[in-house]
């Protein structure tokens, strides 16, 4: 598995092996071992879920509150997607800044965001299916969004497309403003949840899995 760290800490894009013979193809997304050789720490497991969304559908920038916060496994079963990381933590020293990562089938690539970060993406096909390992269970009310088209942000969504947002997102506040109500979460208050944070799973190495 080649990992390569996103231009905002806490982010990772991971292109794992795939083993292809004649019934088609194999291929883990996520191990613990190689998630502690690049991030240092477990991933923990609250929920799995998967999204399908019509092409220029656009979900996010969505985030959660810290403490707890929310980590993200993020892949792309069926079509393409454009993902993207935004960097919300307050006194980051990239507050503001943003990293994409192309995914879908065929590269098998998967995004991992720890807590604090804000995560969106754009459906680049028809029934383009994003995959989700998240570290804690989906709470509403802890869930926030910034507005996916902030000209502050400059997000590169595509631009030859009408893009889909929900009500919500459509709604959502810019960046200035979420930072100026104390919405988003602090650099300091995210960093703290990883701090001294001891590996929960051995560290071996092993290759299985029914291909």
């Amino acid at each position: 598995m080649k990992v390569r760290e996103l231009a905002i800490a806490g982010g990772y894009e991971f292109t794992p092996d795939v083993f292809r013979d004649d019934r088609g193809a194999f291929v883990a997304h996520y191990t613990d071992t190689g998630f502690l050789d690049a991030v240092g720490y477990p991933m923990r497991l609250g929920q799995i879920h998967h999204s399908h969304s019509r092409r220029g559908a656009v979900r996010g920038v969505h985030y959660e509150d810290v403490p707890p916060g929310q980590a993200k496994v993020v892949s792309c079963a069926a079509g393409a997607l454009l993902d993207v990381v935004v960097d919300l933590r307050v006194g980051s020293p990239t507050f503001g800044h943003w990293d994409s990562v192309l995914l879908d089938p065929h590269t098998c690539r998967a995004v991992y965001l720890e807590e604090g970060l804000g995560h969106g993406y754009v459906a680049l096909q028809d029934d383009t299916v994003a995959a989700y390992v998240s570290s804690v269970e989906y709470d509403p009310a802890a869930e926030h969004e910034i507005h996916p088209l902030d000209p502050r942000l400059g997000l590169p969504w595509p631009t030859d497309m009408a893009y889909l947002l929900s009500e919500r997102d459509r709604n959502a506040p810019t960046l200035t403003e979420a930072r100026d109500a104390g919405r988003l979460p602090t650099y300091e208050a995210c960093r703290a949840l990883h701090r001294d944070r001891r590996p929960l799973v051995p560290t071996y190495r092993r290759d299985h899995g029914e291909r």
